[in-house]
């Protein structure tokens, strides 16, 4: 079992920059491809953001390719989302998640390619 705690969200404006985290307490983090993904309200949960077990290889929703990124920390069993140049719409509930995979290609971008979520963090951008 892999539990995973979002923190960072907040109010930020439009512009902004901010840095989401994730950390679990499982060994299993270091052998997981991670991913970010967010819910707006009313719409379907979307993919963000992915990264290898390796922390090597990314891939980002065309959206935000450029202006997000993401990175993990295996020592510290923590993946993060730096998201800068904020826009109103990339207000949402941003969760992490995580797929035991020692693939070293990021293919992984469904939500149902992901085993274990966190429970989310609100990012809400004012303009």
């Amino acid at each position: 079992q892999v539990q995973l705690v979002e923190s960072g969200g907040g109010v930020v404006q439009a512009g902004d920059s901010l840095r989401l985290s994730c950390v679990t307490t499982s060994r299993a983090f270091s052998s997981c491809a991670m991913a970010w993904f967010r819910q707006a309200p009313g719409r379907e949960r979307e993919f963000v953001a992915t990264i290898t077990w390796t922390g090597r290889e990314t891939y980002y929703k065309d959206s935000v390719e450029g202006r997000f990124t993401i990175s993990r920390d295996n020592a510290k069993n923590t993946v993060y989302l730096l998201m800068s140049s904020l826009k109103p719409s990339n207000t949402a509930v941003y969760y992490c998640a995580a797929r035991p995979s020692i693939s070293l290609t990021t293919s992984y971008t469904t939500v149902n390619d992901y085993d274990y979520w966190g429970q989310g963090t609100q990012v809400t951008v004012s303009s």
